[in-house]
Formats: structure tokens, C-alpha cells, sequence
């Protein structure tokens, strides 16, 4: 569902003896008028967020601890209660992968599983992180290294090369607290040119019960591989709610877009049971991206292949 370096410089002065003929002519020290130490840099203040931030992350706060009294956004990636055989791995892959989550009914998005294509990335992925100004530097630096160890796990999985980089990126990360939300449509405009109107509404008036999303968008028209992706996340997430959006939302940036209630152990399903990518979830990116499947391939073209490489995954019989 729509989740500097400081540099010391030391400088070394070399005192020089002058010599003429043999006489060695002492010359009295130099002296070095005392320089004054350089001001330390001053790091930018980070702006205080909203009361509505404030309360925003309060309510997620006590919406994860509800969650983990219930047993859900479990992290162990399935388990001997939740077994799925190669049957269960085609059947949810087709539904995740080759089914829409949405579809539009009168200008509006209605939730829906439509039968789609297969689409996936066939460049390397150039992703960007992008913070609020509200957003704590330390926050800041764990989400970095959460989503740098995360994509690393994805690019093995996929075998699409993933770097993270403010260079051309077309994969966008924005993490962002509430107020900078809903100012955060022109910048969304900017970085993904032609981006819908009801794209950017869908972000700015994200409502509450929406933990977080992402659109991928095709590269040009007619193609059925990825050239564009943004992802939305709440800057208020206390750390699991947060890691379980990055889970989800960059995996589903990847082409597995479709939720599905009978998708178990997988985070790919509404019911918040797992928090992040199980192994059902990690062979469903694996099936994606193998070279027997192509974009553009429709659920039934799909089928016999997708239920041979399930088949190989599982070891055993569809």
C-alpha cells in the first residue's frame, strides 16, 4: 500500500637558516603574529515542528505500540505458522505483480485490483533522499543508513543496481512531517516533470490512515518499464512504522504494486501483520526481475512461466 565532514587543515612552517660564504649568519626568529582560530562552524538550527506535527507523531507513536500489543509488524520474515508452498508463491506473485492497486473512476482514485501488466525497472536506479526541514539531523543520518543497507538488499535481489546519489536521480525519497507535506507540490513538479495533478493532491492531502506511498512512473509512453519513481514518507513514524514504510514502499517502487489479503507472510498486504520484507516477499522480487519474464507481459502470458520459477524457488511441485 501506498511507506559535512569537517576538514582540519594543519599547516606546517619551515624555518629557514640563511647561510653566506662560511659564515653562518643567525637571523632571530620570525615573528608570527598569533592567528586567530578559525570559529568553528555553526550547524544550521533545525526548525521546531508543528503542534499538528507534534500531535502527528504522538498518534503514530501510540498506533505502533497498538500494533505490536497485537502481535503485528512482525520482523522475523514468516515463520512456522505462516507456510506457503510454490502454489501460494505464483498465485500471490501474479496478484501483486500483475494486478493494479487503483484504478481511476472519474478523476478519482478508487481502490480496486485491476488486471495489469508486468512492469519493472530495466535501468539502474539513481535514488534520492530527501528530508523536511523539521526532520532531525540524527534522524536524518539512521534513515540514510537504513535505506543505503535496504537498496543494497534490493539490487542483490533484483540484480538492478541501486545507488544512492543527488546526481540525475529518478528514484525520490521524500521523508517529511506534515506541514512540509502539504507545501511540497511545486518541488514534486519539478523533480518529476508531468506528474499529475491528482498525483500531487494524493501526496499534499495525504490522509491519516494512509502510512505512507509511492507512484512509479513509466518511462516514456506506451513502455511498460519504470523511468520515474517518487516515495512519500511520514516524518513523524516512530522507527518501525518508519523501517516497515521504507520496506514496503521501495520494494513496490520496484514493480510488485498490488497489496493482497491472501499474500501470507508478505508485506504486501494491508493487514500489518509483517513489518518487513519476509522471504515470501524477497523470491516475489527475484520472479520479478528473472529474464524469462518481460515487461508488458499480461497475467495470462505470464502464468506458465511465473509457476516454472516458483516451482524452482520452492523446490518442489506447483
Amino acid at each position: 500500500m501506498q511507506r559535512a565532514r569537517l576538514k582540519k587543515t594543519v599547516i606546517t612552517l619551515t624555518a629557514l637558516l640563511a647561510l653566506s660564504g662560511c659564515d653562518l649568519l643567525q637571523t632571530a626568529p620570525p615573528v608570527i603574529s598569533p592567528q586567530p582560530r578559525p570559529a568553528k562552524p555553526v550547524a544550521a538550527k533545525i526548525p521546531e515542528p508543528s503542534d499538528e506535527s507534534r500531535q502527528q507523531s504522538a498518534y503514530f507513536g501510540r498506533l505502533q505500540a497498538d500494533l505490536l500489543a497485537q502481535d503485528l509488524l512482525r520482523q522475523g520474515g514468516g515463520g512456522p505458522d505462516a507456510p506457503f508452498d510454490a502454489r501460494n508463491l505464483a498465485d500471490n506473485f501474479i496478484r501483486i505483480a500483475l494486478f493494479d492497486e487503483y484504478v481511476q473512476v472519474g478523476g478519482t482514485l478508487v481502490a480496486r485490483a485491476t488486471p495489469s501488466r508486468l512492469r519493472r525497472w530495466e535501468k539502474p536506479i539513481r535514488m534520492e533522499i530527501e528530508f523536511g526541514e523539521t526532520v532531525p539531523l540524527a534522524q536524518r543520518k539512521k534513515d540514510i543508513a537504513s535505506i543505503a543497507n535496504y537498496t543494497r538488499r534490493l539490487s542483490r535481489l533484483t540484480g538492478v543496481p541501486i545507488r544512492i546519489t543527488k546526481k540525475d536521480p529518478n528514484f525520490h525519497v521524500l521523508i517529511l512531517n506534515e506541514d512540509e507535506r502539504r507545501k511540497i507540490g511545486p518541488h514534486i513538479r519539478a523533480v518529476v516533470p508531468g506528474i499529475g495533478n491528482q498525483a500531487v493532491d494524493t501526496i499534499v492531502n495525504m490522509p491519516r490512515d494512509t502510512l505512507c506511498l509511492v507512484y512509479a512512473f513509466p518511462e516514456s509512453e506506451g513502455k511498460d518499464s519504470y523511468g520515474q519513481a517518487i516515495a512519500v514518507i511520514r516524518g513523524e513514524h516512530p522507527d518501525l512504522l518508519r523501517l516497515s514504510c521504507f520496506h514496503e514502499e521501495l520494494a513496490q517502487g520496484m514493480g510488485l504494486a498490488n497489496d493482497s489479503p491472501n499474500a501470507r507472510p508478505s508485506i504486501f498486504n494491508d493487514d500489518e501483520e509483517f513489518g518487513l520484507l519476509t522471504t515470501q516477499d524477497e523470491m516475489m522480487l527475484k520472479m520479478l526481475y528473472d529474464k524469462r519474464l518481460t515487461p508488458g507481459m499480461t497475467p495470462a502470458q505470464a502464468r506458465p512461466i511465473v509457476e516454472q520459477i516458483a516451482k524452482e524457488l520452492m523446490g518442489g511441485s506447483v
